[in-house]
């Protein structure tokens, strides 16, 4: 089946087509139809399935079929969609105006870590479909700047990592200011007890989807692992990143100050790369964004929350710096390569405590990873390191968690759980001793 034979309208097939889109994936087939019927969608499905369009086109379609919309300030939100990160909310607006290029209809973007003076303006100009996170779009309903009495068609999008992210009270405030009278379309990867109540809470007799994730476990991924002792990390990768001659990589780490290390290694060495993770500004993210696309630089470095939600063609290679803690997310984060028939490379670096993760890891996937024989005893150098490299390297660091240590501590990738404190941080005594001893030497 072909877009046309889904029904529809011009406009919305000229987008497709210029966009070079020929085939509906699973998703967009057994969500299209329904939608475009008003009925209420049930989605089980990841990133990378087509989703977006899923929703988007037929939106698009009900917004223009049923007439042009009033110009000026005198629009009214009529769709709302809620992202759980900043970034996927840009990339699904950016669909939005991509698709809907050839109607009336204006879109815009809400989301906090920028000023809210361009989003205000947007508002008082008029809208018709309003992509928002749910922290920066509560406070601009408080402020009476939304009105989502209107709101004819409500989209919510990844909802287990709303869940995750803890912003459930905030859907929930969000959607006691919807109009009942609504056609809902819910899309979540997961679906745990927690995400069910919320579905059959603000769900109207819905149609049931479930998409397979696209298996990115297969040959297009050239799959291996390096047994690296943790402080030749740094070297690795940028003999790496040299030896494979990456056209557009990306590079997983577990934390902040981890992504920010690597990405300044790898400029030392004379590679391009930049960060991106929740401590940066909006702006740096899409900036950072725009040059990864663009392949200027060729490296991304990103933590997994950060990369939630990045669609981006053409990725080479992915590797892992430091191997997830769930192997789900290691399915997840080599699923950026090797999409739409390309080949990719997946290359894990694994220290000695990672070794449960790697066990974890080959269990979900059914198979081990082949070892990189240079790399199999965890004791092989690529190359000397500089002046520079050494002194960067020599930095104090954070203490990393070993393999479940953090759950016995009652925290969870470096975080503390309520009442406790962060794996590796110091007692506040101890500092304190630290000083004392330090003033007794000046």
């Amino acid at each position: 089946m072909t877009f046309t034979e889904l029904g529809l309208a011009q406009p919305l097939l000229r987008a497709v087509a210029s966009a070079g889109y020929t085939t509906p994936t699973p998703i967009q087939l057994q969500a299209i139809p329904h939608m475009l019927a008003g009925r209420d969608v049930l989605g089980c499905a990841q990133t990378g399935t087509g989703k977006t369009a899923a929703f988007a086109l037929p939106i698009l379609h009900r917004l223009t079929h049923e007439g042009n919309p009033p110009r000026g300030g005198g629009r009214r939100i009529r769709t709302l969609v809620l992202s759980p990160t900043r970034e996927l909310a840009s990339q699904i607006c950016e669909s939005f105006q991509s698709y809907g290029r050839n109607t009336p209809l204006r879109f815009t973007v809400i989301f906090g870590g920028v000023g809210q003076r361009p989003q205000e303006q947007a508002l008082r100009h008029g809208v018709d479909v309003v992509v928002a996170t749910p922290g920066r779009l509560l406070d601009l309903m408080n402020q009476g700047f939304v009105d989502l009495r209107s709101v004819e068609i409500f989209v919510l999008d990844e909802a287990d990592r709303m869940l995750d992210m803890g912003f459930l009270p905030d859907l929930r405030r969000v959607i006691a200011a919807l109009p009942r009278a609504r056609q809902t379309l819910f899309f979540s990867a997961t679906m745990p007890e927690a995400i069910m109540q919320l579905a059959n809470s603000i769900l109207r007799d819905p149609v049931r989807i479930h998409v397979a994730p696209v298996k990115v476990t297969t040959d297009l991924i050239a799959q291996s692992v390096c047994f690296v002792p943790k402080q030749q990390k740094p070297r690795l990768l940028t003999h790496m990143l040299r030896k494979h001659a990456a056209t557009r990589a990306l590079v997983f780490t577990r934390t902040k100050r981890g992504a920010d290390r690597v990405a300044r290694h790898l400029n030392v060495s004379g590679i391009k790369a930049q960060a991106i993770h929740g401590n940066k500004s909006q702006s740096a993210r899409q900036r950072a964004m725009a040059g990864f696309k663009s392949t200027r630089p060729p490296v991304l470095v990103a933590t997994d929350l950060a990369a939630r939600g990045i669609d981006v063609e053409n990725i080479s290679h992915v590797f892992n710096y430091d191997l997830p803690q769930e192997a789900e997310t290691y399915v997840h984060r080599i699923g950026r390569t090797g999409r739409a028939g390309a080949t990719g490379i997946a290359v894990s670096f694994c220290d000695h405590d990672e070794r449960a993760y790697l066990k974890s890891i080959e269990r979900l996937i059914r198979r081990s990873l082949s070892v990189d024989p240079d790399y199999a005893a965890g004791s092989a150098s690529p190359q000397p390191a500089t002046p520079r490299e050494t002194a960067d390297h020599a930095r104090p660091r954070a203490t990393q968690s070993r393999p479940g240590r953090g759950r016995r501590n009652g925290a969870r990738n470096g975080k503390p759980a309520a009442g406790g404190r962060a794996v590796g941080s110091a007692q506040p005594s101890r500092r304190k001793k630290r000083r004392a001893l330090a003033a007794g030497h000046r």
